[in-house]
């Protein structure tokens, strides 16, 4: 089984945790990341549609992209999901798993497995370069994905487990993706207290993080056995969903996040 989770918009400067691999589309990245220094401030803010403060920022980070230290994907990010996979206390054997059955996506590099050595960044799925011959880069990142997915996943058991996000369904042709192999795509719902189920972003991202935890750490490769996953007061609800879309369900409590 292998298993789609998004990246995050916030990342660390530095990791603890030298990375072990390179990028499969590091020379593109590279390309994509000189087109991004030759911005101005200004510029920057209005391809990646943030502050200006940001932008600054992320004007940066790109002069230094090629001296920064690296850091593996995923000890690199800290947005929501990341915070409940709290990757730096995967042991080895974890990270070994990962490496063989996890891919990250973004539209910088593309694909990355967690080991792969990033550095820090910001890009946009709407972002236009010269260097992704002039379309927005998720829609560049298309036609170099979609085999690299489909081929990894076929050559595993045919069970692409998607924890990332629609946003980055476009990276792909994800028509295909869907036909060629078996995606599987959890749902998390806060029952609420009129009975309702509601999908909320907060816990949804809380619990695709979770969950990418919960498979490395018991080195799950069977759908079937995602049914053990409970996290929260999120629990498997059998009557819910279908195979391709297993719900997991919590009642509504006053728990923060």
């Amino acid at each position: 089984m292998q298993i789609l989770l998004a990246n995050a918009k916030i990342m660390y400067d530095k990791s603890g945790l030298k990375p072990w691999t390179e990028p499969q589309f590091q020379s593109v990245a590279n390309r994509l990341a000189m087109d991004m220094a030759g911005m101005d401030i200004d510029t920057l803010e209005r391809e990646l549609d943030c502050s200006r403060k940001l932008a600054a920022e992320n004007w940066e980070r790109y002069q230094h992209f090629f001296t920064a230290e690296k850091m593996p994907a995923i000890m690199a990010y800290n947005g929501q999901a990341y915070k409940h996979l709290v990757a730096s206390t995967l042991g080895e054997e974890a990270l070994v798993f990962a490496q063989r059955h996890l891919w990250i996506t973004c539209f910088l590099y593309g694909l990355l497995r967690p080991m792969d050595g990033v550095v820090p960044y910001r890009m946009e799925h709407c972002v236009h370069l010269p260097s992704a011959d002039g379309k927005p880069v998720n829609q560049f990142w298309r036609d170099k994905l979609t085999d690299v997915l489909i081929d990894s996943v076929k050559a595993d058991d045919g069970v692409l487990l998607h924890l990332s996000t629609e946003e980055y369904e476009h990276l792909f042709d994800w028509k295909r993706v869907c036909g060629e192999v078996n995606v599987v795509h959890p749902l998390f719902y806060v029952r609420q207290k009129n009975g309702m189920l509601k999908m909320q972003a907060v816990w949804a991202k809380s619990c695709r993080g979770a969950m990418v935890r919960h498979v490395l750490l018991h080195h799950i490769t069977s759908p079937a056995d995602l049914h053990s996953f409970s996290y929260e007061g999120f629990e498997y609800a059998p009557c819910l969903g279908e195979e391709r879309w297993p719900h997991f369900v919590r009642d509504n409590r006053e728990t923060l996040l």
